[in-house]
């Protein structure tokens, strides 16, 4: 896969992509928890606690879904590429005390240092 076309769209991916995590209290909670954290796809995951994480987890990677799939057709790019983009967006963004997916697939916290991003991350 081709991601030439990344930094094209890191601007658009940098607006769209916070405003889909609907911080509501559950949501900011498992968060603040560490149960949930940014992955490089662009979407959410699961790093601990039950049905109820998974329920919210699940909720916003298909709104966050939705809004990749429009953004992706309006800037003319693949929805992977677009959700990548995001991705390594939203795991730049996160604040110390939150966790992320590092590249090797480990759950990391975030401390005061950038996050252990994934090569192609621009």
């Amino acid at each position: 896969m081709a991601y030439t076309l990344l930094p094209l769209i890191a601007a658009t991916a940098l607006v769209a992509a916070p405003a889909l995590a609907q911080r509501d209290p559950a949501y900011a909670a498992a968060r603040a928890a560490g149960q949930v954290g940014e992955q490089a796809d662009g979407y959410l995951g699961v790093v601990g606690g039950g049905a109820d994480v998974r329920a919210i987890v699940s909720n916003i990677n298909i709104q966050r879904k939705a809004a990749y799939t429009r953004s992706a057709a309006e800037q003319g790019v693949a929805v992977d590429q677009f959700a990548f983009t995001s991705g390594c967006n939203l795991v730049a963004q996160t604040k110390p005390g939150e966790k992320y997916r590092a590249p090797d697939g480990s759950w990391q916290t975030r401390g005061a240092g950038a996050p252990v991003r994934d090569s192609r991350c621009v």
